[in-house]
């Protein structure tokens, strides 16, 4: 992977907005009852926004580094990881516009982890101060989340620790819009990420762009076969 695929998570981070206000929405219209009313919430919003980028960031670093280890053990491992990040971003679309929800299945292996460490989160609420927040942020991170877990594959096929983090970072600022949007409660953009058109578009064209990552990782591993 090079670094067009930095630009790429952002915008899947971006596309994802339809995702993230399905899922995170109930938590964010949450956030702002345990933010002090007498402060401006921005800081507290954008705290634990970055905390949970930065759990991103981390889970990008460690995928990154499994995937390079795996990779100098066996070299076509690389290609066979680029092929699994195409066909999870196949799965991640089809997850987006409601054509097949086996997505579902792994976001649910995921809440095994986020059982254990969700209660943690309780302890930093209500925000005390801005500083508080952030720990929040990091441990929300850790959501179970197909379309994390499903870009974590980008991170994986990578090739370093530092790419995979700089890929995780990319998509949890592309995300970021989208839930300040609707940490504001801005009605009409909520409105026109959650209609039926907006969706399947969205869907579509990551199923267009998930076709192409497969199409280059199996000619990849083809050129590897026959050279």
């Amino acid at each position: 992977m090079n670094g067009i695929d930095v630009f790429s998570a952002f915008l899947i981070g971006i596309a994802g907005g339809v995702h993230c206000i399905g899922m995170c929405g109930g938590v964010i219209s949450a956030l702002r009852v345990v933010t002090p009313k007498d402060r401006n919430p921005l800081p507290f919003t954008l705290s634990y926004n970055t905390g949970r980028i930065f759990s991103y960031t981390v889970a990008g670093a460690l995928t990154g580094a499994v995937g390079q280890m795996s990779a100098s053990l066996l070299p076509v491992l690389g290609q066979v990881l680029a092929l699994l990040s195409g066909l999870m971003l196949a799965a991640l679309a089809a997850y987006l516009g409601q054509w097949w929800q086996g997505l579902r299945h792994i976001e649910a292996a995921g809440q095994y982890v986020w059982r254990r460490i969700q209660p943690v989160s309780k302890r930093f609420l209500p925000f005390r101060s801005v500083f508080s927040a952030f720990p929040y942020g990091v441990i929300w991170g850790w959501l179970p989340c197909g379309l994390v877990y499903s870009t974590l594959t980008w991170s994986l096929a990578s090739g370093s620790a530092l790419k995979g983090a700089s890929i995780m970072l990319a998509f949890g600022l592309g995300t970021l819009p989208t839930l300040l949007v609707a940490s504001y409660g801005v009605q009409w953009l909520l409105k026109g990420f959650r209609h039926p058109i907006v969706r399947q578009l969205i869907a579509s064209s990551l199923l267009i762009y998930a076709v192409f990552l497969i199409y280059k990782a199996i000619s990849s591993i083809n050129y590897t076969a026959t050279g």
